[in-house]
């Protein structure tokens, strides 16, 4: 094998309801401040700690495609996509540490999905299966994230070289501050619904705003009822 082959794979799950700058942005930080062979985003068709995504898993996945025209050292991962149930991360990290057993793999998780991993399923799995690469964002302290069964796990875990991820499949942890991205999906979303596209445009790829206005996303039910008669 190469050493490229071996370079450590990271993982970026979300809704992407819609992908968004933010979201590419960190990931490509991240990529290239860890060395990564590329990151995989992975959307969840049933996220366990928020709500349904306002648009299908099909528009989701198109989105994607379309951002990542952008951003070649990203990729897209949909099996929690085709997968039902719960989008659990311990059962796509164990699937792909089925595929790959001996290949380092980095999660990577802002300050707040940290904070709440304790209240994932099997979340004591996670540094079993795969490093975990702590992002910070805005609005968010890493204080704040090491509370209770945390903050044992993050003395013990804690590494100060990244290239110690390249030395083993899982169980780090690793801080990385990136470029504050204060792009929120959930104001692009509203800001859509009042009919302001302009007020998004610069905040997501220009062919991910075309397609939501082709397919009439994130309208409001009045918009779309009168749109279908």
């Amino acid at each position: 094998m190469t050493a490229r082959s071996l370079a450590p794979l990271g993982l970026f799950g979300g809704t992407f309801d819609p992908v968004h700058y933010g979201h590419l942005r960190s990931a490509s930080e991240v990529h290239r401040a860890l060395r990564l062979e590329e990151v995989r985003l992975v959307p969840a068709r049933d996220p366990p700690h928020r709500g349904v995504p306002s648009a299908s898993a099909a528009h989701r996945c198109a989105m994607l495609e379309l951002a990542l025209r952008e951003f070649p050292q990203l990729s897209l991962d949909t099996r929690e996509l085709e997968r039902t149930g719960k989008s659990y991360t311990v059962l796509t990290l164990e699937a792909l540490r089925a595929e790959m057993p001996r290949r380092s793999l980095v999660l990577i998780l802002g300050v707040d999905a940290f904070a709440g991993l304790p209240q994932w399923h099997r979340w004591e799995s996670v540094l079993q299966l795969a490093h975990i690469a702590v992002v910070t964002r805005p609005g968010a302290e890493l204080a704040d994230a090491l509370q209770g069964p945390l903050n044992p796990l993050w003395q013990d875990r804690l590494i100060l070289d990244p290239l110690e991820l390249e030395t083993s499949p899982a169980g780090a942890i690793y801080a990385l501050p990136v470029t504050p991205q204060p792009i929120s999906a959930t104001a692009i979303r509203a800001a859509l619904a009042q009919g302001r596209p302009d007020a998004v445009r610069g905040l997501l790829p220009a062919a991910v705003l075309d397609y939501i206005e082709l397919h009439h996303l994130y309208r409001p039910a009045t918009d779309e009822t009168s749109q279908a008669r």
